[in-house]
């Protein structure tokens, strides 16, 4: 810390919370390419406190009656090199000070921190990317500012506070002059290599650039020794509103540029990718109300949050009133916007938000209009949306448990990885290409894509040239137990009771080189000697018609739960044990054919007993889970090994 801050005693000092630090450290020591987008995201804040603050003085008039004008001012002194942004918001007292500049309050921060922890290009690749995916608010002051100090005074109060910090660590808040003015003031000590921002034409070129669609003015104060560059009018000798300072929805389509989208979208989204599906239009009639809305081309840091809440933000009249108005439902939580209402009252609590009809009309109506967008891209532009199904995807299958009567739209949605190539398939181009005699629409869940193309529960499926989609999201186990067909056809993982390929012809092959199977008596004294084996860790041994390649799998019963759920289910959970399955044998594999042919002799050689045990391992390990007893695995295994080599 300075030696100024550390001097005065009657402050506190605080660290800052290990996540900040690192994010700080990133932003610092990272070449970022946008260092302007400091300013953005400082006047953003300001002008969500003075939003705040606007709603807040509906039922207290009194909170504004000091200063009823709202604005943004900037204020350089080039001799100090400081940069000053004043807003006369909502203000923030000593604790809000300390939680909302020493603390990102989003739980999953730590991960991604994780994420960029090392040394090396690649690390600080990633926390370049980090920083744009988290989205840098505040501490992007210290990318151009060696030192801050925020001075606060809360609305309706008396105390004023000082925060400050080099961002190396540690902060300190220390009590302000009492006549400090209501709002907040920030003042950024700029670097010496960052002095352009401490000039008109930079400071300009920003404000109109990045927050021209901010819906209060922002002023610049005349900056003392100022002299207009090549090209420019001479500056005024007053404060100069740099920005239209009206509301980007309220103007027509017609008027406003891509760019100028992309910067509200940066601004109300807290995003720094480009948009991928801009919203924007007026619903007339028995409702009225505007909607600019952006799909991110970028999955948003918190889009798994619990919280699962959208950053939607709802204004009565242009009246900002509320960010968790619950406009969309969880499973939409990705879409950043504002929606504009010209009949609600101004006066919504959240309880009335919360059962007000007209809320609850646009939503159905918001929902509706969002589907309809995104499916009319997707038809048109099918690989811009196979990005945005790999961001989005999961968070939408979440609807088709949590809304059924959207569940027909959100179907036309899904896109699968499956057996049939690398590109997606929708439901529509699956239920195409259905096989002879195909009285199901299969699925495999695994919690890894690539386990899930190698699992041996597939074969008689690929064989057959049987297409299988392949699940491998948390949120896969749930709604294909609440989505029970497509288009007539029952929805049925393969891993759950009987395969019924019989009726399916198996594809074209050279059958020159595969043995025959082994015969039925043989076969049924080697499920009898398996089964005695195994006993009671397997529910049966059955022949399996699902196999062709591997001589044995693991399936869960047919009125069981499927295994991959009830793996996600019991995760965590301590002395849970997951239930019994069936194991299949393959009767056409060279192992299984030996095998039978040993239990079908008078006097069945001991050691089929170590191979039952080792094919059952086995079969758990490809479902990736430990063996049933480490040490007789290994035991069995270096047996079986020492045989094979005749020793």
């Amino acid at each position: 810390m300075t030696e100024q801050a550390t001097a005065e005693k009657t402050g506190e000092t605080h660290v800052f919370q290990a996540e900040v630090a690192r994010l700080l450290h990133l932003m610092v020591h990272s070449v970022y390419s946008q260092k302007e987008v400091f300013l953005r995201e400082l006047i953003s804040n300001a002008a969500d406190a003075i939003d705040k603050l606007r709603h807040q003085a509906l039922t207290d008039p009194a909170l504004v009656a000091d200063d009823p004008n709202f604005a943004i001012t900037l204020s350089v002194d080039p001799a100090q090199r400081t940069l000053t942004i004043t807003d006369n918001g909502v203000g923030m007292d000593r604790d809000e000070l300390v939680k909302n500049l020493g603390t990102i309050a989003h739980s999953g921060t730590r991960a991604y921190m994780e994420k960029v922890a090392g040394e090396g290009a690649a690390a600080k690749d990633a926390g370049v990317n980090l920083i744009g995916q988290f989205g840098v608010g505040f501490y992007a002051a210290f990318m151009v500012a060696d030192k801050v100090v925020v001075t606060s005074r809360k609305a309706g109060a008396t105390n004023a506070y000082q925060w400050i910090s080099d961002g190396l660590g540690e902060f300190t808040i220390d009590p302000a002059p009492s006549d400090s003015p209501r709002g907040t003031s920030i003042v950024l000590h700029i670097k010496a290599e960052d002095e352009t921002y401490l000039t008109r034409a930079t400071l300009s070129h920003i404000v109109r650039t990045y927050s021209d669609h901010v819906a209060v003015p922002i002023r610049l104060n005349p900056i003392p020794g100022d002299k207009p560059e090549d090209g420019e009018t001479e500056a005024a000798p007053e404060a100069e509103t740099l920005n239209a300072a009206s509301a980007i929805w309220t103007r027509p389509k017609s008027e406003i540029t891509t760019e100028q989208y992309a910067e509200h979208y940066h601004s109300v989204g807290q995003m720094f990718d480009e948009p991928w599906l801009t919203l924007h239009y007026k619903a007339e009639g028995t409702i009225e109300y505007t909607v600019l809305l952006y799909v991110p081309s970028m999955r948003p840091f918190d889009l798994f949050d619990p919280k699962r809440s959208a950053s939607v933000k709802l204004y009565v009249k242009r009246v900002f009133i509320a960010d968790d108005a619950e406009l969309l439902p969880p499973w939409l939580r990705f879409m950043r916007g504002v929606v504009d209402s010209e009949d609600m009252p101004l006066n919504l609590s959240r309880e009335m938000l919360q059962n007000n009809p007209l809320v609850a009309k646009i939503r159905s109506a918001l929902v509706k209009r969002i589907l309809t967008e995104i499916t009319k891209k997707a038809e048109a532009e099918p690989d811009a949306y196979a990005g945005f199904w790999d961001a989005f995807g999961p968070v939408i299958k979440e609807g088709l448990y949590e809304d059924p009567t959207r569940r027909d739209e959100l179907l036309a949605l899904l896109r699968f990885k499956t057996t049939k190539g690398v590109d997606l398939r929708s439901v529509k181009e699956y239920m195409a290409d259905l096989k002879t005699n195909q009285t199901a629409v299969y699925y495999l869940l695994s919690d890894d894509a690539a386990r899930a193309a190698a699992s041996p529960q597939l074969e008689g499926f690929k064989a057959r040239g049987i297409e299988v989609l392949l699940l491998s999201d948390p949120v896969d186990g749930f709604w294909t137990n609440m989505v029970r067909e497509f288009d007539g056809k029952p929805l049925k993982s393969i891993t759950q009771g009987a395969a019924d390929l019989e009726l399916i012809p198996l594809e074209a092959k050279d059958e020159a080189e595969a043995p025959p199977p082994a015969p039925d008596d043989a076969l049924d004294k080697l499920i009898a000697s398996m089964k005695s084996t195994l006993g009671d860790a397997v529910v049966d041994v059955r022949k399996s018609d699902r196999l062709t390649d591997s001589p044995v799998c693991l399936v869960a019963n047919s009125g069981a739960m499927d295994m991959q759920l009830e793996r996600l289910l019991m995760r965590g959970k301590e002395g849970g044990a997951l239930s019994k399955r069936i194991l299949e044998i393959n009767p056409k594999h060279r192992l299984i054919i030996a095998m039978a042919g040993q239990a079908a002799q008078d006097a069945p050689p001991a050691q089929l007993g170590d191979i039952a045990w080792l094919l059952y391992d086995q079969a758990r390990i490809l479902e990736n889970e430990p063996v049933s007893d480490p040490a007789a695995f290994a035991r069995r295994f270096a047996e079986a090994l020492a045989r094979g080599l005749g020793a």
